[in-house]
C-alpha cells in the first residue's frame, strides 16, 4: 500500500501521481507491516508462560490469588503445548489478575489460524 507524502491519501501501487492532490508519488512512501513469524509468536507465548509462573510464586505469599493463578497458568501451558488458539478473554484476565507483562505478551501474540 502506498500513501501520498503530501496529503496522506492512499495511492495505487503503480501510480506515479496522487489522485487527490496531484503530487508525484515516490517509492519511499510505501508502508508495509512486517508479518509476525510463528517463531516470534511461540517465543511470546513462552515468555508469557514464564511471567505467569513468576506471578504464581509471587502470589504464593497471599494464598487467595493462587486459587485462580495456578489454574490459569496450567491452562496456558496446555494451550501452548497443543497449539490451540488462546481466547481474548483469557488474555485480558491474565493481564488483569495474574501478570501485567504476561497479559500484554499474550495480547501481542498472533494466534494460528
Amino acid at each position: 500500500m502506498k500513501y501520498c507524502s503530501n496529503c496522506g491519501s492512499e495511492v495505487e501501487e503503480d501510480a506515479t501521481f496522487c489522485p487527490s492532490c496531484g503530487k508525484k508519488v515516490g517509492a519511499t512512501n510505501e508502508v508495509k507491516a512486517a508479518p509476525q513469524t510463528q517463531e516470534s509468536s511461540d517465543t511470546l507465548g513462552l515468555i508469557a508462560f514464564v511471567f505467569m509462573i513468576l506471578a504464581c510464586v509471587y502470589m504464593g505469599f497471599a494464598l487467595f490469588p493462587l486459587i485462580w493463578c495456578i489454574p490459569m497458568t496450567i491452562y496456558l501451558n496446555g494451550k501452548l503445548k497443543s497449539g490451540e488458539p488462546i481466547g481474548i478473554g483469557f488474555k485480558i484476565c491474565t493481564l488483569l489478575f495474574v501478570s501485567l507483562i504476561a497479559g500484554i505478551l499474550l495480547l501481542c501474540r498472533q494466534e494460528k489460524e
